[in-house]
């Protein structure tokens, strides 16, 4: 086995730690729709097809940019894992996410009110829409007012357990 091609497995497997099953099959299915012609890989064609089947179609330009995004222009499924890792990485740290909620739970109990929590959102900082905060709610755990964010904080770094 060649320098690279060890290199390309240490980078597949690395990947594949960052996603549960339940993930990585979403992913699969996902990539699955846009690789329109079933090759293995993601290009501009691909994309095309995807784009016009949602009625609008970027041009080639925004396309290409796209494509180049993957490591060697080739958008196969590890290189779309990647991509969506670090996309998906581009929050705080989990700590730093969980030391913010903490500043609001002057009890250290793990929750924070939900009527708190809902005021701080609409309030404070980059204020939430109250559409947006429905949309927070949906994926939130809450249970008996209460707002478990040590939990919410694993599902925002998609690390919540698999059903």
């Amino acid at each position: 086995m060649s320098e690279g091609e060890k290199k390309a497995k240490a980078a597949t497997s690395s990947v594949l730690t960052k996603f549960t099953q339940n993930q990585i099959q979403e992913m699969k299915e996902a990539f699955t729709m846009i690789d329109q012609n079933r090759d293995g890989l993601i290009d501009v064609s691909d994309l095309k097809e995807m784009y016009s089947s949602l009625g609008t179609v970027p041009s080639d330009t925004v396309l290409d940019g796209m494509v180049k995004e993957a490591p060697g222009n080739q958008l196969n499924f590890t290189a779309f894992l990647s991509i969506f890792s670090e996309k998906l990485s581009g929050t705080d740290p989990e700590e730093t996410l969980r030391n913010a909620f903490a500043m609001f739970d002057a009890d250290n109990t793990g929750h924070i009110s939900e009527d708190y929590m809902k005021d701080l959102l609409e309030n404070m900082g980059d204020n939430f829409s109250k559409d947006e905060i429905r949309q927070v709610w949906k994926e939130a755990p809450i249970h008996g007012g209460k707002v478990d964010y040590q939990a919410f904080v694993s599902k925002i770094k998609g690390k919540e357990q698999e059903d």
